[in-house]
């Protein structure tokens, strides 16, 4: 069982609840604040598939963060979690964790309890580094890093200096990750693989069959028939696993 809506009361990020288990989380450019058996964890941005189970637990619950967000809410760069899976007291103080920790406990939906923490967390540091947010936006709608570049006003090696610690890795990484969340978004939407391949923004489909393999772990085929038996069932047309992303193979 997976849902998840857009949060209410924290810009650009999903709520979401999942139980059991499923395939290998795909990169979406995104870091996910986790609630399970107890604990506060933190997924960081991905590059590459996530193997089912990494993260233990029977339920889970996250807040998932619009790309760039989670550093200002926890106090790090992102590229000091990429690819990684860590509990919330490595990044802050035991004593404050503790604290949050049973509030969080205290909800009757740890949903909302997610979206407080953030809530708070922001008022706190302020209103958002407005870049990443344009950054994100200019490479969803194609354009190339020097034109980023040169629209921010920055160069190209202090506009990826500014990317890693904003998303865990540069502009150009993250690019190929919004184009393959477009590519999958697509697919799921039953579009042949060469109109994939054509409307996502790559070069042929040789490309996009390249890129698949290279973020996901699979081919394009093969993912989208996973998808088949829990579409069919009725239940959420994607498999799941709970390590931050929505997106599974």
């Amino acid at each position: 069982m997976y849902e998840e809506a857009p949060s209410r009361t924290v810009p650009g990020a999903v709520v979401w609840r999942a139980r059991g288990q499923g395939g290998a989380v795909l990169p979406d450019g995104c870091t996910d604040l986790l609630w399970t058996g107890g604990r506060l964890l933190v997924a960081g941005p991905d590059t590459g598939p996530h193997p089912a189970g990494e993260v233990p637990g029977r339920s889970f619950t996250g807040l998932r963060l619009a790309p760039g967000a989670a550093p200002a809410l926890l106090g790090v760069p992102a590229w000091e979690l990429r690819d990684r899976r860590v509990e919330l007291a490595a990044l802050w103080p035991g004593p404050e964790v503790r604290r949050l920790t049973e509030r969080t406990a205290g909800y009757e939906d740890p949903r909302a309890g997610l979206e407080a923490l953030a809530r708070a967390r922001f008022a706190a540091v302020g209103p958002p580094d407005p870049l990443p947010a344009e950054v994100t936006a200019r490479l969803r709608a194609g354009q190339p890093v020097s034109a980023i570049a040169a629209a921010v006003g920055l160069g190209e090696r202090q506009l990826r200096r500014r990317c890693l610690d904003a998303f865990g890795y540069g502009p150009r990484t993250l690019g190929r990750v919004l184009r393959l969340q477009r590519a999958l978004a697509l697919t799921r939407r039953g579009l042949p693989q060469a109109e994939v391949a054509y409307a996502a923004g790559y070069a042929d489909q040789a490309h996009l069959a390249r890129e698949v393999r290279a973020l996901a772990g699979t081919t394009l085929g093969a993912w989208a028939a996973a998808q088949a038996p829990s579409a069919a069932s009725g239940a959420n047309s994607e498999t799941w696993q709970p390590s931050g992303s929505r997106t599974t193979a």
